[in-house]
């Protein structure tokens, strides 16, 4: 008897975000040749680390549907209401601002439909941008919109102050992915591989887990919670630039390893990584890591305890109530929101605000800015804040660090709870 179509159909993942399929801008063959050659002479404009990683992501697709740098009009639709103003995205929701800037100088030199040749810091060449427009923006607004400050103390904010003077905006071909598929050769992933093997599981709902941390108990304790209701999770680990103090992404992928490998149920967890660096745009943030993780093949994103913030600069669930604030349709992938987790000593275990009738007198708070603050300073660490096996990873990292040579890590906002 012949099984029906619908039996031996694969389940469907989300569709990407405003597309029905990915729109990966990165040349490959002959297309990649030419343009190579065309690059070396053009006039150079420099990506600063931010753009530089915004650009792969465009290449990758995983900033589908974007076919380039914003346009002021496009800029100021998405600093003030979240959405794009213009073109076929008209109306488009996306909570922050994919823009590529120059100096003046070097606007100056340019006219619509000029090609310019876009440069990593190392001189690689990592794209083409065709010219829309230039234009100037109001930084501090920016600021205020996106991260809620304009306090130059904000590691996001000093990146949009840093900018040079003149936005360009325009469409862009991609000519490489940098040096993540290299040093990252077992998680650097992108969103068609991550797609084909969610599709390969049979998976149809997945939720991410973002980190730029290695992975402590609440964050094992989160995974796990998103186990038991999707049908696997993405350990999703940012491997672009951070702050002083955070860990750099090859101890964070050895110490996430170590814990999938010993903690969790095998096939239940996938480990990639990213090539964006960290806005900490909290509330914001939270929102683009939703829309770029549908890209990926997300139904889901975990948003638990001050989601992508820094310092006291968001409230501790600030980043789970602005998705309270979307259209029904701005975003498919969904957060799982997931109260103050820790470790209860009354209740042996991990727990959370929702489930433990004990005391706070009992409770363990873990976050990874604590770890890091333990750990750098050479103090112990108890087995209820970090499994023993990552612990081992990390400590061989602090190893290789003079005291002197460490990063301060303050604990402030949620993190000093």
């Amino acid at each position: 008897m012949t099984q029906s179509i619908a039996a031996v159909a694969k389940p469907k993942l989300v569709p990407p975000h405003g597309s029905a399929e990915l729109k990966p801008l990165l040349l490959t063959g002959d297309a990649h040749t030419q343009a190579l050659t065309l690059a070396s002479t053009l006039p150079q404009i420099t990506l600063s680390s931010r753009e530089r990683g915004d650009l792969i992501m465009l290449g990758i697709g995983g900033f589908t549907p974007l076919d380039g740098f914003m346009n002021q009009a496009d800029w100021q639709g998405v600093v003030d209401n979240m959405h794009l103003q213009t073109g076929a995205n008209a109306g488009l929701f996306w909570p922050i601002p994919i823009t590529l800037s120059a100096p003046q100088a070097t606007a100056d030199h340019l006219n619509q439909g000029d090609k310019v040749a876009l440069v990593a810091e190392n001189g690689e060449v990592m794209g083409i941008l065709t010219v829309e427009e230039t234009y100037t923006i109001d930084k501090a607004h920016e600021c205020q919109q996106v991260f809620t400050t304009i306090d130059s103390e904000h590691p996001g904010v000093q990146q949009v102050l840093n900018q040079d003077q003149v936005n360009i905006a325009g469409r862009v071909e991609v000519l490489s992915e940098g040096e993540f598929p290299t040093l990252y050769p077992e998680t650097y992933k992108t969103p068609e591989q991550t797609r084909q093997i969610f599709a390969d599981k049979g998976w149809k709902t997945v939720a991410a887990f973002q980190t730029r941390n290695p992975m402590h108990r609440s964050h094992e304790y989160l995974a796990k919670i998103a186990i038991e209701i999707c049908d696997g999770v993405l350990v999703h680990s940012l491997l672009g630039a951070l702050k002083p103090g955070d860990i750099p992404a090859d101890v964070r992928q050895e110490a996430i390893k170590t814990l999938i490998d010993n903690y969790f149920k095998q096939d239940t967890v996938i480990q990639a990584g990213y090539p964006l660096d960290m806005r900490y745009a909290g509330p914001r943030e939270a929102l683009l890591h939703a829309l770029f993780r549908q890209n990926y093949g997300c139904s889901h994103l975990i948003v638990g305890r001050d989601h992508a913030g820094v310092g006291d600069y968001y409230g501790a669930f600030d980043a789970q109530t602005i998705f309270e604030t979307l259209e029904k349709d701005d975003l498919i992938t969904q957060p799982l929101k997931i109260d103050w987790t820790f470790w209860c000593n009354a209740c042996s275990a991990m727990a959370s605000s929702k489930t433990c009738p004990h005391d706070a007198s009992q409770h363990v708070k873990v976050s990874g800015t604590k770890l890091r603050k333990a750990l750098s300073e050479d103090e112990d660490v108890p087995d209820n804040f970090s499994r023993p096996e990552v612990l081992d990873v990390l400590r061989r990292y602090y190893a290789n660090i003079a005291k002197e040579e460490r990063a301060e890590v303050k604990l402030t906002g949620a993190s000093a709870v």
